[in-house]
């Protein structure tokens, strides 16, 4: 695979090429190591493209952590402790199950997060507009990179995934707050 396009959040390209440019060298080789070909297994189902073949967003994502694992990028979870604090007229939740509530971020380095997206718009935005500031206030990570496809390679997935053009144009329309966290995007696509 091959980056395709970048895009600067909140200054993230200055900060990640110019404070992790050794990471940013791990993730870029990363990126290029990845046959996509090799993960076009997903046989559609949709009335729209039944029986194509489509890239496999899990495939390609455990191939990311294939490569990136053994270099030292570990995926980070932090359990959620809802506050019953805003409940009001003496609600009471039921307890609920044995499985607590998290957040994670996929690879995270030298407080450097990744994020690898294959999946719908919404989890795009809250990746960088919610995700890394929390994981960056509790000091987890400093700044982050969002992988995402680019048009062309989305439309080689299930329908539904975003891509890095719209994503682009919405944080663009959208613009940076004060607590945004610097975010390199890299728009991917095969070969």
């Amino acid at each position: 695979m091959k980056i395709a396009g970048e895009y600067s959040f909140a200054n993230g390209a200055e900060v990640v090429k110019n404070q992790y440019a050794g990471l940013f060298d791990e993730i870029r080789d990363a990126i290029s190591k990845i046959d996509a070909e090799a993960h076009r297994t997903k046989v559609s189902k949709e009335v729209t493209m039944t029986n194509k073949m489509l890239f496999s967003p899990s495939g390609l994502n455990k191939t990311f952590k294939e490569l990136l694992e053994p270099l030292g990028w570990n995926h980070h979870t932090e359990v959620c402790e809802y506050s019953t604090d805003y409940y009001i007229n003496g609600f009471e939740p039921a307890p609920t199950s044995k499985r607590r509530p998290f957040r994670d971020m996929d690879f995270v380095k030298q407080r450097l997060g990744v994020e690898v997206q294959f999946g719908k718009y919404a989890f795009m935005v809250y990746n960088v507009a919610a995700k890394m500031t929390i994981f960056r206030n509790f000091g987890i990570i400093d700044a982050g990179v969002e992988i995402v496809p680019i048009k062309e390679f989305a439309d080689h997935m299930s329908t539904g995934v975003s891509y890095f053009e719209q994503f682009c144009w919405d944080l663009e329309k959208r613009g940076v707050s004060n607590i945004d966290t610097p975010v390199l995007i890299l728009g991917i696509t095969a070969d």
